[in-house]
């Protein structure tokens, strides 16, 4: 039966075991389910004959006023300086007894323990887990982050057409042929007799004739003389954008030496992330 040791302890004895540029998690923030913060980290437990990293030890003081807990590492993403337990309920820490820095824990005993505590009639139903071997592997990765330009576009009013009328006036002639009628009087001599006489008829005879003439009378009527119709066309152009962007890279050579940014190998056990941002000049 393997024996868990903090890591802080096979690092100061055992450095053959675990070789210089072995993971150390202590002091990373810790975060769990919907990614809450919850602590800190505060150290890990590794198997005595492997140094395998087992569990975190994890400072739940978001939750709990003082409270410090294994959590088995397999359920751990580390990105950066973070330390994601993406399953990790307040309940289930809740359940979990309380670590104690003076016991000697053995890796048996903790996976019974926590084969217990992950499904405790304290945790709801939806938040219980059945534990897994995978779930007590370290995580061997580390994301390296980058980052990529999105580019979207927005509809913006970039002109407006108004189209309107208005009134003209202009004068407009037109021709119209028009009659009317003149007098006419003829005259023909005439020789019959007649049994009419002179005086017996009033003198002012007259004979009246009407005359008639055509007289123009105008009028408008409105006609549509014309159809407008307004409609849009899409032209298509290309614009360039130019943006800064970042990404990580290992610090790192093909042997997996620390290097440092022109690929001279670092040889330094306390070496940190800014003391390679530091050699390499950033």
């Amino acid at each position: 039966m393997s024996q868990l040791i903090r890591l802080q302890d096979i690092q100061a004895t055992h450095r053959d075991l675990i070789g210089d540029d072995y993971y150390d998690p202590t002091g990373k923030t810790a975060y769990g389910a919907n990614e809450e913060k919850i602590g800190k980290i505060e150290g890990a437990l590794v198997e005595d004959t492997t140094g395998r990293i087992r569990y975190l030890i994890v400072d739940a003081g978001g939750w709990f006023s003082s409270k410090d807990v294994l959590v088995p590492a397999g359920l751990a993403r580390i990105i950066g300086d973070d330390v994601f337990f993406d399953s990790l309920t307040e309940s289930q820490v809740e359940a979990m007894e309380v670590y104690d820095h003076d016991y000697q824990y053995s890796y048996k005993e903790q996976y019974e323990n926590d084969r217990k505590a992950f499904v405790a009639d304290t945790v709801p139903t939806e938040e219980r887990m059945e534990m897994q071997d995978t779930d007590y592997n370290a995580p061997n990765t580390l994301e390296l982050l980058e980052e990529r330009l999105t580019v979207n576009k927005d509809h913006i009013v970039a002109g407006l057409v108004k189209v309107g009328k208005h009134v003209v006036t202009e004068e407009r002639n037109v021709e119209v042929d028009l009659e009317e009628e003149h007098a006419h009087i003829e005259r023909t001599n005439v020789d019959r007799p007649t049994d009419r006489r002179i005086g017996d008829v009033d003198g002012n005879e007259t004979i009246e004739v009407e005359l008639e003439a055509e007289r123009a009378r105008v009028s408008k009527e409105t006609y549509v003389a014309e159809e407008v119709n307004v409609g849009k066309t899409t032209e298509r152009r290309t614009e360039t954008i130019i943006e800064t962007i970042q990404r990580e890279e290992l610090d790192i050579d093909r042997d997996g030496n620390v290097v440092d940014r022109e690929g001279n190998i670092i040889d330094r056990d306390d070496i940190t992330a800014d003391d390679v941002r530091r050699a390499r000049g950033m």
